[in-house]
């Protein structure tokens, strides 16, 4: 449980107490591209040398890490989410803490798609002194580099990391997404409202997201109706003909299929082939455009949920809209934006002004300010519970139109 306290600037003066307070006591890529005053790579160099030691040393410069995927299986939606952490850095470059403004240095440590690769990447960002982190796409990589934060104790926020395990039992894990168990149930009530009662589920083996997220929906839809067919894939597996013949068979109404970016396109086109119609529908991760560059014809009945859309946000939503697709395309991007990034620019900022709250650069105290901070993002309000997970209640569904993504409805569960 994160622990509440009474007054942050007594957080601030006992420093050694709120160590041990936000959480248990411990010890303390090559394709990674590096801009707007970010470190590339997993050696988390820095730019400015010996004179960016980190607010540690008594320097003007803070050090956030970044811990994201930029290469591998998620290395497309890692990227995604590392645009919006950036641009928000260009917006936000500097916080004041105590009278000293410090100059805010992203140190971007690519963990590659890999838990091994993770925990590699996780020291590195320890090592180089971060009072924070953000990340990561994928919550199997989230969950291998949960503990060397808690035993760093140096508070992290997940971007998109929806697997309720990325914060259980660990004080210094936050996420600004809302969790599978919802999402499952969402897209789970999605397709009874689409008329569905019955339902194949495909997973990849061994990754927390596609098969936590498969075993949610699975969990409520058989709550209404009947899972018939269930099937696993391997990591890095191309042909799912046999899968997909298995649930042909089983002639369901909908299947549900949460899988990587890579993996989505090659699924629905080898079930297309195969002759199977219903509607294929999946989690967050598919919102990526080059999902629908890679399934050619086959975009048709094709729905996600997700966080964000760009219908119905306030003013301040708007000016992120309009900064940021500017930002994508000077980057060589397309303009339209993933809700990942957007959930990228909010975690950021949550970060910030917990630091701003706390005034303290003090990674322990920071922890303690997102433990209470209420603030509000592109993405909507943003506070915390008990677990450090995200107070939402809504997801976005979308599907595939005229070559890219179509906001249909809103959808939240009591």
């Amino acid at each position: 449980m994160k622990k509440k306290v009474v007054s942050l600037m007594l957080c601030t003066a006992l420093t050694a107490a709120l160590a041990a307070g936000c959480g248990d006591s411990g010890s303390a890529d090559d394709n990674a591209a590096s801009g707007n005053g970010a470190a590339s790579g997993n050696e988390a160099s820095t730019e400015e040398g010996e004179a960016a030691d980190g607010a540690a040393s008594g320097g003007s410069v803070i050090k956030v890490g970044v811990f994201e995927p930029q290469t591998g299986e998620n290395g497309g939606g890692g990227l995604q989410e590392v645009y919006g952490i950036r641009y928000a850095n260009q917006e936000r470059p500097t916080v004041t803490v105590g009278g000293t403004e410090y100059t805010i240095e992203l140190v971007e440590a690519d963990n590659k798609s890999d838990k091994t690769e993770a925990v590699t990447a996780a020291q590195t960002l320890v090592s180089a002194d971060v009072v924070g982190v953000l990340g990561s796409y994928g919550s199997g990589v989230s969950i291998a580099a949960g503990e060397i934060f808690k035993e760093a104790q140096i508070p992290a926020i997940g971007c998109s990391c929806t697997n309720p395990q990325v914060t259980e039992g660990n004080d210094y894990y936050f996420r600004v997404c809302f969790l599978d168990p919802f999402q499952g149930t969402v897209m789970a009530n999605f397709a009874k409202e689409e008329g569905a009662k019955t339902a194949a589920v495909i997973t990849q083996l061994g990754d927390d997201y596609s098969s936590g997220l498969g075993s949610f929906f699975k969990n409520a839809f058989n709550s209404f109706g009947e899972v018939v067919a269930e099937e696993q894939f391997q990591t890095n597996q191309t042909d799912f003909k046999a899968s997909l013949t298995n649930i042909k068979n089983a002639n369901p109404d909908v299947i549900f299929a949460p899988s990587s970016i890579a993996t989505a396109p090659l699924i629905i086109k080898q079930a297309r082939e195969l002759g199977i119609t219903c509607p294929i529908m999946a989690g967050d991760t598919w919102e990526n455009a080059t999902i629908i560059e890679n399934v050619g014809e086959y975009t048709q009945d094709i729905f996600l949920s997700t966080f964000f859309d760009e219908d119905g946000v306030d003013e301040a939503g708007a000016a992120f809209i309009t900064g940021f697709k500017e930002y994508l395309t000077s980057n060589g991007q397309s303009d339209i934006i993933p809700a990942v990034s957007a959930l990228g620019y909010d975690a950021y900022n949550t970060l910030i002004d917990a630091i701003e709250a706390a005034d303290s650069v003090d990674p322990a105290a920071i922890c303690t300010a997102l433990a209470t901070i209420e603030t509000t993002g592109v993405t909507g309000a943003i506070s915390f519970d008990a677990n450090g997970d995200a107070n939402k209640d809504m997801a976005f569904i979308k599907t595939v139109e005229d070559g890219g993504f179509k906001f249909l409805k809103t959808v939240t569960v009591e």
